[in-house]
C-alpha cells in the first residue's frame, strides 16, 4: 500500500500538483494513468458478478441486508439523452409506489447503467441495509442509465440534463423527494465525481451528496489519456472540472471516501483543497483501493450520511 499522504494541501500545494501533473506526465505521469485504466477496467469487471438481478447479497461482515421493499423498473424517452433510459426505483422496507418520502439518486461508474446498482446492492437492498443493528431512515434510491461520458452535459448526450429535467420531476409526482430539502445524491467512481458535479452545477437541488472513490481529474491531458471519451474538449472540461468549481458547494453537506492507495487519491486530495473555507464537507481516507472490496463497505455509512440531512416530514 503507498503511504498515506496529508489529509490537506494548501492552494499553493495544489496549484503546484497541477502543474506538475501537466508538466511531466511523459516521464512520471504514465504510471498513474495505468493504473486508473487498470481501475477502470476492474470496476466494469465487478459488474458481472454482482449478481443484482439475482438478488445476491454481498454482505460485508458488519452490514446485513434487512427485507428489502420493491425494486420497480421503468423506461422513457429521454430529450436529453436522446435515448431511451432505463431507470430503478428501490424502497425501503415497508415502502412502495406511492410513498411520500425522501430520494437518492444513485450515478453508476464507468461501465455501467441502471443494473450496477448501489456497490454491488440492488437499490431495494440498499435502502434496507442495517449495520451493527441500526437501520437506514426511509429513503427510496433510484439508478438509472447515465451512459460512458462523467455525468455532464455533453454536445450530443446531456445524462446531467436528463436527472434533473426529466428524471427528478417524474420521481417527484410519485411523492419522492417532493419536500424541500428531500433530495440527495451519491455516486461512485465515475459516478462520484458525477454527484460532485450535480451539485455544483444545480445549487439548491441536492440538499446533500455523497461520493466513493470518485474519479476526479485535474488537466485535460490526463483525463483524455485515461478516457477519451469523458469530456469532448478542453473547454467542456474547463466547464465541468469539479476541483475548480467548488463554490457553490460553501454550504452543501458532503461525505467523500477514497482508498489511500486509489489512482485518483491524490486528486481527491486536490478537490478537497479547493473546496472554499468553512465547508461542511466531510472526507475519509482508510487503506483501501479503487475496487470493490473497498465501494461496498461504504454503502451504507454514504446513505446514513445523506439520511441524516433529508427532510423526512
Amino acid at each position: 500500500m503507498a503511504p498515506r499522504p496529508p489529509a490537506h494541501h494548501s492552494k499553493a500545494a495544489y496549484t503546484r500538483r497541477r502543474l506538475l501533473v501537466g508538466g511531466v506526465a511523459a516521464s512520471v505521469g504514465a504510471l498513474g494513468w495505468w493504473a486508473v485504466r487498470e481501475a477502470d477496467a476492474a470496476y466494469h469487471d465487478m459488474l458481472a458478478w454482482s449478481g443484482l438481478d439475482q438478488g445476491a447479497c454481498n454482505n460485508t461482515s458488519r452490514d446485513v441486508c434487512g427485507a428489502p421493499g420493491a425494486n420497480i423498473t421503468g423506461t422513457f424517452f429521454s430529450s436529453y439523452r436522446h435515448t431511451k433510459v432505463t431507470y430503478r426505483v428501490g424502497y425501503p422496507p415497508g415502502h412502495g409506489p406511492g410513498s411520500e418520502i425522501p430520494l437518492v439518486f444513485m450515478l453508476h461508474g464507468f461501465g455501467g447503467n441502471h443494473a450496477s446498482g448501489v456497490a454491488g446492492y440492488s437499490p431495494a437492498q440498499a435502502a434496507a441495509l442495517q449495520r451493527d443493528g441500526v437501520s437506514l431512515p426511509p429513503v427510496a434510491i433510484v439508478t438509472m442509465d447515465g451512459g460512458q461520458g462523467y455525468w455532464h452535459p455533453h454536445p450530443d448526450d446531456d445524462p446531467m440534463g436528463m436527472v434533473v429535467y426529466e428524471l427528478l420531476p417524474m420521481m417527484q409526482r410519485q411523492g419522492l423527494g417532493r419536500r424541500p430539502g428531500s433530495v440527495g445524491v451519491m455516486g461512485l467512481s465515475m459516478g462520484g465525481y458525477g454527484a460532485i458535479a450535480f451539485a455544483e452545477n444545480h445549487p439548491g437541488i441536492f440538499r446533500a451528496v455523497a461520493a466513493i472513490s470518485p474519479a476526479i481529474f485535474v488537466t485535460y491531458e490526463h483525463v483524455h489519456y485515461v478516457n477519451p471519451g469523458a469530456y469532448s474538449s478542453a473547454a467542456e472540461f474547463a466547464r465541468y472540472d469539479a476541483v475548480t468549481h467548488t463554490a457553490p458547494l460553501r454550504d452543501v453537506p458532503l461525505r467523500v471516501a477514497s482508498g489511500a492507495s486509489d489512482p485518483f487519491h491524490w486528486w481527491v486530495e486536490d478537490f478537497e483543497a479547493a473546496l472554499p473555507s468553512g465547508s461542511p464537507a466531510q472526507f475519509f481516507y482508510p487503506p483501501g483501493a479503487h475496487n470493490q472490496d473497498f465501494f461496498q463497505p461504504q454503502a451504507f455509512p454514504s446513505l446514513a450520511f445523506l439520511t441524516s440531512h433529508l427532510a423526512s416530514s
